[in-house]
């Protein structure tokens, strides 16, 4: 889905270019509507995005990690950009390798509706509305559960992909529409599933080493 070539130049305005209000997969694929070449980059993205793109550009990686095999490709920029969010960064400062790298515009407008599909029940109940969890300290917070998520999409396990990527997907909902209450949940649900998944991979280290001890 990615790949990495020097980035186009970007034809369209930036983060004013898409209504504020409007739900997730609609503003994706507005800002898709707005780049008319193949393929869009990272770093276009980022640039477009404005203070949202944390909170868009972690939900665009999350979505295929759903897919199976497809978790530890989207893995490693979805740790960065944790890693970033939690150190308090307002915007994404995407390394060279990362912000290369395209997908098609097309895969882009497919996801977006996509997402709409399996988010509609939640998109229902997304708006703005600030509180605790929408404070700077709770977009570290979230920065660095992203980074646990992430770890956890890297590292193979049977099932331990889906329950981690849906809480970041709900997660990054919320802070992309500023929605403390969406933020909050979706920051137990990915806790949840995070621990879920570290659980599977501490039982698995340890038949491994009990299989070990048994060979040798």
């Amino acid at each position: 889905m990615l790949d990495t070539m020097p980035p186009a130049p970007a034809s369209a305005p930036a983060a004013t270019a898409h209504d504020e209000s409007a739900p997730i997969s609609r503003i994706v694929a507005e800002v898709a509507a707005t780049f008319p070449g193949e393929r869009i980059s990272l770093g276009e993205m980022a640039e477009a995005f404005g203070e949202r793109a944390f909170g868009l550009l972690i939900l665009l990686l999350c979505l295929p990690s759903l897919l199976p095999g497809m978790a530890s490709v989207f893995g490693l920029p979805m740790l960065i950009l944790g890693v970033q969010m939690g150190l308090g960064w307002r915007v994404p400062k995407l390394p060279r390798f990362l912000a290369g790298r395209t997908v098609k515009r097309t895969d882009l407008l497919r996801l977006a509706s996509a997402s709409s599909t399996g988010l509609r029940h939640v998109e229902r109940f997304v708006r703005p509305r600030p509180g605790w969890f929408t404070t700077p300290f709770a977009e570290r917070l979230v920065g660095w559960m992203t980074v646990y998520s992430a770890l956890m999409l890297i590292l193979p396990g049977p099932g331990t992909n889906g329950p981690p990527a849906f809480g970041t997907i709900i997660m990054a909902l919320g802070v992309v529409e500023q929605d403390s209450r969406v933020v909050g949940v979706g920051l137990g649900i990915t806790l949840a599933g995070c621990l879920f998944a570290t659980g599977v991979l501490a039982v698995l280290c340890w038949f491994g080493a009990q299989a070990l001890g048994w060979m040798f």
